[in-house]
């Protein structure tokens, strides 16, 4: 039977990286994929995989696109994912994979479980603390990193102008003022992913 040719195939609009591709595995065309922070599940779920070529330094050029390819046999590896795709052939193949990321559309994220979220949801939410009993906002989330026990939210401090439009706080070089938020149920008590935003006890004011 033909295979379809996908190498043409428009890439989805919400892509989210996953992982990278960091050798070939075995002898026979399988590729080890070291996942993103918590993104393993969405790995180990996906049908179909995005990948894209590695950037070479210095390149001014255009990026490369996405091309899809399936996943044929997927298994977690110790702290890797290791994966049989359909466009590597060999070991030769796998070995020219090296270096390229891994991306799957956010629409197919399997649901996430009761009091779980995935990072890249949270990326973009307000973090609200608490001033004179009020909320007040203390910026928002620019990136979510583990720490080994537990994420961490990167915040961009910010304020809200007369119009209501986010304003970055920066120092007096110039750069963005930023504070790291455990993201744990004695700080962060309320998520809203579908309103973009956290009500915690943090600290406003520093």
């Amino acid at each position: 039977m033909a295979k379809a040719d996908t190498s043409h195939a428009e890439a989805p609009a919400d892509l989210v990286e996953l992982g990278r591709i960091v050798s070939a595995y075995g002898v026979r065309g399988w590729i080890k994929v070291q996942p993103h922070s918590s993104h393993a599940q969405v790995l180990l779920a996906a049908k179909t995989w995005w990948l894209k070529a590695p950037v070479p330094v210095g390149s001014t050029g255009v990026l490369p696109s996405a091309f899809p390819s399936a996943v044929v046999a997927c298994r977690p590896q110790g702290a890797t994912v290791v994966a049989q795709l359909d466009i590597v052939a060999d070991r030769d193949r796998a070995e020219a994979m090296k270096g390229h990321t891994v991306w799957a559309p956010r629409a197919d994220f399997p649901a996430a479980d009761d009091d779980e979220y995935y990072w890249v949801d949270l990326i973009g939410c307000q973090l609200y603390g608490e001033l004179d009993g009020q909320p007040a906002l203390i910026g928002q989330v620019a990136d979510v990193v583990d720490n080994g026990a537990h994420a961490l939210l990167r915040v961009h401090r910010a304020s809200l102008n007369a119009d209501g439009e986010l304003v970055l706080m920066q120092n007096e070089k110039g750069r963005v003022i930023e504070v790291l938020v455990p993201f744990v149920s004695a700080h962060v008590h309320t998520v809203d992913i579908a309103n973009k935003r956290l009500d915690s006890n943090w600290p406003v004011e520093f």
